[in-house]
C-alpha cells in the first residue's frame, strides 16, 4: 500500500514525496483511516514505528477540511501532549515538514528555556500546539493559553507520563478541554493503569496494536554479559574498542551514573556525552545534534532523557544498568533496528540484577543469549544477606548508642548533679567546720588572752609606757587572730582608747561605741572599763 491510497490531501502527499516517503508503516496504515473519520483511537506501538505521522498527517488534513471560524486570533484547535522536551521538538518538526504546503500552523512549548519567545508565537495564533505538561500548565495559569476551542487531543507516550509522575498535570489539562472532542492515546506498553486511563478518556475507541514485543526482540540481536558492578565501565570500554560498534546509545539508571560513564569513556579516548534531566536544554540539544551528525560515538542517557530521540541509523543499544521494569527494556532496545532494520542490544548484568533478567525473559518469551567469553567475567555470585550484616551493625550501634544514652541520660545527669552537690556539701561542711574551729580557737584565745591583758594592764598601769609592749608580747597569736577576724575599725578603737590619758570619762561615748562596734570589738569592753575605773 502507498500513501496515496489512504485518501490523504495532495498537499500532504507532496510533502511526503519530498521527504522520500511512499509507503506507510503498519501503524500508519491502520491508524490514519480511523483518525480521518474522527474516531477516538488507542494505539499501542513502540518507538520508531512511525506513530507520529500516524496522527500528525490526518490531524493536519482534518483541520484543513474544516477551517476555523473567522476570528481575530487563531485558537488552538489541536493539542498534542508529550512527556519530554526532545519528543515535543521532534513532533513539532515533523508537523512543520508535513504541513509545509498547507495553511496549518503549529508551535511547541516546553520547560527549561525562556517562555518569552513561546508566548510570542502563541499570541500570533497557532492551529496545533505541541506541549509538555509542566510548561502548558504554567502558561495556562498566566492566561496565555485557552483550550476551550480544542477539537483534537493527543496524549503521546502515555505510559511514560505515568512513570514520570505527570498524571496529575495531565488530568488538569483534560479538565479544561471541551467535552466534545476527538481523543487519541498512544503508548508503548499497556499496563492496567493505562487501560484504566484510556477507558475514562476515550469514547468507543478503535484499538490499533502493531509490532508486538516478541517481534521487536526478534529483529534485534540481543546478548547478555554477566559482570561485576565494579567492572562494568571497563567492559564497556573493551567492547567499544574491540567490537564493530559505530553509534551507541548507553542507558544508565541514574543521572549521576550517566555522568560518570561519560567521563570515563572520554578519558579512555572515546567521544561520549551524557544527557539527563539536570542538563540544560542547550547542552542536551547540542549533545543530541553531535550524536546524530557522528561527532559523538556514544550518547549516555537516562530513560526519561532518551524519550523522543529519533535516530534512524543507531547500530547498538547498551543497557549499562538493567531496568527494573521489563517493558522499559523492550522500549530501550526498540531504538535500534527501526523500520524493520537490524540492530544490536547488549545488556550488562551484575549479581543484584539477576531478578530483572528473569522478568525480562518472561515478558519477551525467550532467553537472552549469554556471552561468557569476555575479559571481565563475574566473580561475585552471591549477595551478602542484608539481615545478618544489618543486625551485626545494628547490635554494635545499639551498644554504642546505649552507652551514649547512658552517658547522656537524665539519670546520669542526676548522678552528676548529686555528685556535684555532694562535693559542694562536703566542701561547705569543711569550710563551716574550719570556720567554726577557727572561731572557737579565736574565742578561746581571746578568752585566755583577756585575763592576761587585764592583769598586765593592772600591774603596769604606772608607768603607762610599758603597757603596749607587754600586750604584744603576751599574746602575739591572739592579736593575729583578732586582726584576721575583727574589723579594722574595732582594732583602731582599742588602740586609741588607752592612749588618751587625759581624756575625761564620758558615758555616752562608750555606749555609742558599743552600739556601733561589731560583736568582736565588744570583747575589749572590760579593758576599757578597767582603764576608766582606775
Amino acid at each position: 500500500m502507498e500513501f496515496k491510497e489512504l485518501n490523504l490531501s495532495p498537499l500532504l502527499l507532496k510533502a511526503l514525496e519530498k521527504k522520500g516517503y511512499s509507503q506507510p508503516s503498519p501503524i500508519q496504515e491502520q491508524a490514519i483511516p480511523y483518525v480521518l473519520e474522527k474516531r477516538d483511537l488507542l494505539g499501542c506501538a513502540q518507538t520508531g514505528t512511525g506513530k507520529t505521522a500516524a496522527f500528525a498527517l490526518p490531524i493536519i488534513q482534518n483541520l484543513m477540511e474544516c477551517p476555523r471560524k473567522r476570528q481575530q486570533k487563531k485558537p488552538i484547535r489541536a493539542l498534542i501532549l508529550t512527556p519530554t522536551r526532545e519528543l515535543a521538538l521532534q513532533i513539532a518538526d515533523n508537523i512543520k515538514e508535513y504541513g509545509e504546503y498547507t495553511p496549518v500552523k503549529g508551535t511547541v512549548i516546553f520547560g527549561g528555556v525562556s517562555a518569552v519567545p513561546q508566548i510570542q508565537d502563541l499570541r500570533k495564533g497557532v492551529d496545533i500546539l505541541v506541549a509538555t505538561p509542566g510548561r502548558l500548565n504554567d502558561l495556562i495559569g498566566q492566561r496565555e493559553i485557552d483550550l476551550s476551542y480544542v477539537e483534537i487531543f493527543v496524549l503521546d507516550e502515555a505510559d511514560r507520563m505515568l512513570d514520570m509522575g505527570f498524571i496529575h498535570d495531565v488530568k488538569k489539562v483534560i479538565a479544561l478541554l471541551p467535552k466534545k472532542r476527538q481523543t487519541l492515546l498512544f503508548s508503548a506498553t499497556m499496563p492496567g493503569e493505562i487501560q484504566s486511563l484510556a477507558s475514562k478518556l476515550l469514547h468507543n475507541p478503535v484499538k490499533v496494536e502493531v509490532t508486538p514485543v516478541s517481534s521487536t526482540v526478534d529483529m534485534i540481536e540481543t546478548s547478555l554479559y554477566y559482570v561485576d558492578k565494579a567492572n562494568k565501565r571497563k567492559l564497556l570500554e573493551y567492547l567499544l574498542k574491540h567490537e564493530d560498534i559505530t553509534s551507541t546509545l548507553v542507558f544508565t539508571r541514574t543521572k549521576h551514573g550517566a555522568d560518570q560513564v561519560s567521563k570515563y569513556l572520554t578519558k579512555a579516548g572515546i567521544n561520549a556525552a551524557a544527557i539527563h534531566g539536570d542538563k540544560s536544554q542547550g547542552a542536551r540539544q547540542t549533545a543530541l545534534n553531535n550524536f546524530k551528525s557522528g561527532k559523538l560515538r556514544v550518547l549516555v542517557a537516562t530513560d526519561i532523557a532518551a524519550r523522543g530521540i529519533d535516530i534512524e541509523e543507531l547500530s547498538c543499544v547498551i543497557n549499562f544498568d538493567l531496568p527494573n521494569i521489563s517493558e522499559t527494556y523492550v522500549h530501550r532496545i526498540g531504538r535500534t533496528g527501526r523500520a524493520g532494520l537490524g540492530g544490536r542490544a547488549l545488556s550488562f548484568c551484575a549479581i543484584e540484577e539477576k531478578d530483572y533478567v528473569r522478568d525480562i525473559e518472561k515478558l519477551i518469551g525467550k532467553t537472552i543469549p549469554v556471552i561468557e567469553d569476555h575479559p571481565y567475567p563475574m566473580s561475585v555470585f552471591e549477595i551478602a544477606p542484608k539481615e545478618e550484616t544489618s543486625s551485626g551493625r545494628t547490635s554494635s550501634s545499639r551498644r554504642a548508642g546505649n552507652a551514649k544514652k547512658d552517658a547522656s541520660s537524665p539519670k546520669a545527669g542526676n548522678s552528676k548533679k548529686a555528685s556535684s552537690s555532694q562535693k559542694a556539701a562536703s566542701s561547705r561542711k569543711d569550710t563551716s567546720t574550719k570556720k567554726s574551729a577557727s572561731t572557737q580557737k579565736s574565742n578561746s584565745t581571746q578568752k585566755s588572752a583577756s585575763p592576761q591583758k587585764t592583769n598586765s594592764s593592772q600591774k603596769n598601769t604606772f608607768p603607762r609606757k610599758n603597757a603596749s609592749p607587754q600586750k604584744a608580747a603576751s599574746s602575739p597569736n591572739a592579736s593575729n587572730q583578732k586582726k584576721s577576724s575583727a574589723p579594722k575599725k574595732a582594732t583602731s578603737l582599742i588602740k586609741t582608747v588607752p592612749v588618751s590619758k587625759t581624756a575625761p570619762p564620758k558615758e555616752a561615748a562608750p555606749n555609742h561605741q558599743q552600739q556601733s562596734q561589731p560583736p568582736s570589738s565588744r570583747r575589749s569592753k572590760p579593758i576599757i572599763r578597767t582603764l576608766h575605773s582606775r
